[in-house]
């Protein structure tokens, strides 16, 4: 008769199944692709009907990227991206932390708020989200009526006026782009004690200095989350100018895949240095807080 299995070693055997698992789908369906795009980066491909030819070529598609025209428009879209991430981020992390703190009071129907602003994560990808930006639904009709746009592309530089103009014409969507973070912050918000806040009351502060003293320290560890978040999830964006060049890229004569993994990589190099200064940022000023508190 076998011994049976202590506990101990059943729930490791339980919690090492559910893992490789895990280990295997990340295996197979993101490191093998991902060395694959690698390789592919630094080789000529050709699609033909005797399958996938590979011809290696060392740094070739990079060269290519810093000295052809398609090259120049896919660094200027990653620019773009990025200046525009200077005023997305704030705008899209404000506006959560607002929606978040309105929603987590207590009021009748909350829940149906709550699912109503998380909806546009849904429904914002995809056919269904170029078809609003086609038709005109990403952004204000007051801000076209204005003249917003053109004031900003003759007050501006090119370079300055092309992501800033792009940020006012799809308001709506970057707007959209909070459902995810406004759970964050009301799960944050939930954790901090109301005892405090009545405290603070006895103390003599109001509602903005609660704001200001209790509300915001208490999402700074969240504030991180959602801005990591938020970088990823507007980089893979479908409709983000940078991979459309990538898809676009894909199967052009001219360039093919081996063109589009080398751009795909610089992109992703992009994105993590773009990660890392913000989050330096963020966290110096978080110790430079926490020093003089």
């Amino acid at each position: 008769m076998k011994k049976p299995l202590k506990r101990k070693t059943r729930n490791n055997l339980v919690g090492w199944s559910f893992l490789g698992i895990w280990a295997i789908g990340f295996l197979v369906f993101t490191m093998i692709p991902l060395f694959t795009s690698l390789y592919y980066s630094m080789s000529h491909v050709v699609l033909s009907g005797d399958g996938i030819q590979v011809d290696f070529v060392w740094f070739e598609n990079y060269k290519q990227v810093f000295s052809t025209a398609e090259g120049f428009n896919f660094l200027r879209s990653v620019s773009d991206f990025a200046i525009e991430l200077l005023f997305k981020v704030p705008i899209i992390t404000v506006f959560s932390i607002i929606i978040a703190v309105m929603l987590n009071q207590n009021i009748k129907g909350k829940g149906f708020f709550r699912a109503i602003y998380f909806l546009p994560v849904i429904i914002a990808s995809g056919p269904v989200i170029s078809q609003l930006i086609y038709q005109g639904a990403a952004t204000i009709p007051l801000v076209e009526e204005m003249g917003i746009i053109d004031f900003i592309n003759q007050t501006f530089t090119e370079s300055l006026a092309r992501p800033i103009a792009n940020i006012f014409s799809e308001l709506i969507v970057i707007l959209w782009f909070s459902g995810v973070q406004i759970l964050l912050f009301i799960a944050a918000l939930q954790k901090v004690d109301r005892y405090t806040y009545e405290a603070a009351m006895i103390d003599g502060a109001g509602p903005w200095e609660s704001f200001w003293k209790i509300t915001v320290p208490s999402l700074k560890s969240m504030t991180l989350i959602s801005i990591v978040f938020t970088i990823i999830n507007l980089a893979t964006f479908s409709e983000n100018a940078a991979i459309q060049h990538i898809k676009n890229n894909m199967f052009a004569l001219e360039t093919g895949f081996g063109f589009s993994s080398a751009i795909a990589w610089l992109y992703f190099i992009a994105l993590a240095l773009i990660l890392g200064i913000f989050y330096l940022l963020f966290r110096g000023a978080t110790r430079e807080r926490r020093r003089y508190s």
